[in-house]
């Protein structure tokens, strides 16, 4: 059953456009005139109960426009969405007791106060016995090992301390749907680990589904098998984290350590260079050449160690960002 459905889902913005100079700002306040940004183009998909999803895409791609047309924040320009069998914009009641949103960027905490008591407000607002709400803190804190920071005004907790606290403060109402966008902005690498070990059990203990936007791949990695590629608005692709390496990067990655560094016009001919560090060269080779071209590598060159393996699935998701591919 499909918890998420986007048919053909489409946000324009007009922007104003004004010409500089006096004269420019005289007829921009008087007579204003607009170009249309397409956001989002025609994006379709659907989600089902108890998935982890990737959102991926470069900044600007319209990743967190979608997000927020999926919890409600803001009207589609045409086409039709459900979650959780409801209008999200409509923001009904029913509706928000089963979602969440976490952005990396924002915070709903109150900075001066401990986070205990920001929590009681969201119990409060959500109604919350205080017997659920003790027994939910209560959990929630091991899972994310929180200990006493909850106690803690916000302020003097660390970036991950604070992150953790926000995703308790977003979990307590115990929402079906998770839409997370970049919950890991920011953390250091110890962060990010805790944040993701906590969503891969959550997931596992609940069953919660979740859709979720990063540009850390470790975190798409650990938690999605599958993804949504978006691009200028429109989704290139969806399907898992194999096929996307499979459909937009037909090559493997060949690692090369020499008896001795060589320059690079020396090396260049057998394939493309991704990086020379002094013996250690890196290859981007075709699939449908690799035998040839490792046969020649070996034959032509002092090898002392030779690996090939799946390019880094950031390499390859770059590529298709900078090469703008639509297939």
């Amino acid at each position: 059953m499909s918890l998420i459905v986007v048919e053909n889902l489409n946000k324009v913005y007009p922007v104003a456009v004004k010409q500089p100079g006096l004269k420019g700002t005289l007829s921009h306040f008087l007579r204003r005139t607009y170009h249309s940004v397409k956001a989002v183009q025609d994006v379709s998909f659907e989600i089902g109960a108890g998935e982890v999803v990737g959102f991926l895409g470069p900044n600007g791609a319209g990743k967190t426009t979608t997000l927020k047309m999926l919890t409600g924040l803001i009207h589609p320009s045409s086409g039709n969405v459900r979650v959780a069998g409801h209008i999200p914009f409509r923001r009904q009641t029913e509706f928000l007791q089963k979602i969440t949103l976490v952005m990396g960027q924002k915070q709903q905490l109150l900075w001066d106060l401990p986070a205990m008591d920001s929590l009681k407000i969201n119990a409060a607002v959500y109604g919350i016995s205080k017997k659920e709400f003790r027994y939910r803190v209560g959990e929630l804190t091991e899972m994310l090992s929180l200990g006493n920071k909850l106690t803690q005004p916000v302020r003097k907790l660390s970036l991950g301390e604070r992150m953790k606290a926000e995703l308790l403060a977003a979990l307590l109402h115990q929402p079906q749907i998770l839409f997370l966008d970049e919950p890991t902005l920011g953390l250091d690498v110890n962060a990010q680990l805790g944040v993701r070990d906590f969503l891969r059990e959550y997931n596992q203990r609940t069953g919660a589904t979740v859709l979720l936007t990063s540009h850390y791949m470790a975190d798409i990695t650990a938690l999605c098998q599958r993804v949504l590629l978006i691009y200028e608005g429109q989704l290139i692709y969806d399907g898992s984290l194999d096929g996307l390496v499979d459909h937009f990067a037909p090559y493997r990655e060949v690692k090369v350590e020499l008896a001795r560094p060589l320059p690079e016009d020396k090396l260049s001919d057998f394939a493309e260079l991704q990086s020379v560090e002094g013996r250690e060269v890196r290859f981007l080779v075709r699939r449908e050449v690799l035998t040839n071209t490792v046969a020649q590598i070996l034959a032509s060159l002092e090898v002392i160690d030779l690996t090939v393996t799946e390019p880094p699935i950031e390499e390859v998701i770059g590529r298709v960002f900078r090469a703008g591919v639509v297939s």
